[in-house]
Formats: structure tokens, sequence, C-alpha cells
């Protein structure tokens, strides 16, 4: 994995593994690898991975078997998509704005604009 020097190799770990579970890789219920083999496969520090971990298992998005392991929580996809949602909300969009305002597009600009990418999508996955 190459990682983005702009954020936390933990957060970008969690991350990855998010997107794994949005993209059907990881179904509910599922074992993670372990602390020490996630770690060897990404080259990092296993303590990386279980920050990563925590954080993922605080978040409810995964959940701790004592002695057995790290297991996709059920309900996860609803989970993650509520918090990537909220913080793309929160974080993200008001930049989006900001911008359209300085360059003057129109919210009903945004809105063909967004129309057209959306047509644009469910032509490319036809």
């Amino acid at each position: 994995m190459e990682f983005n020097s702009n954020k936390s190799i933990y957060n970008q770990i969690s991350d990855l593994i998010c997107e794994n579970i949005l993209l059907g890789k990881f179904h509910e219920e599922d074992r993670l690898d372990s602390v020490r083999d996630m770690a060897g496969n990404l080259e990092v520090n296993p303590n990386t991975v279980m920050r990563s971990y925590s954080f993922l298992q605080d978040e409810g998005i995964i959940y701790n078997k004592r002695g057995i392991g790290y297991f996709i929580s059920t309900g996860a996809v609803t989970r993650i998509l509520d918090i990537k949602k909220r913080t793309f909300v929160d974080e993200e969009l008001p930049s989006v704005f900001r911008q359209a305002d300085i360059y003057g597009i129109s919210p009903d600009e945004i809105k063909v604009l967004y129309v057209d990418y959306k047509k644009g999508v469910e032509n490319e996955e036809k």
C-alpha cells in the first residue's frame, strides 16, 4: 500500500478496511487478518494496525472476540456510510461551497452538474 504523507497511516489503514467493506471484499462477520499479519502485509508497525483496529472498534465497525481476533460487525456498511456522509458534509462540503461561491457557480448550476455526473456514472455501469 502506498501511504499518503498528508494523513496518518492508521487512518489510511482504517479507510482501506472500510473501503473493502463497502466494496464487498469483506462481509459481516468475516474475520480480519491478525494485527501482526496485517502489519506484515502492509509493512507497518503492529502498533499502527492496532490503533486502526481500536479506532474501527470504537466506531462499531469491527469487534474483537477475545483470543480469536477481529471481525466485521453486523451493520458495518450502514455505520461506515453514516460516518463518511457526516465527515463529507462537515469537512469537505463547506470547502466545495466556498469554492463554488468564489467562482460564481450557483446552486442551480451545481445541481445540473451533479445530475450530469450521475448520468455519466450510470452509463459507465451499463
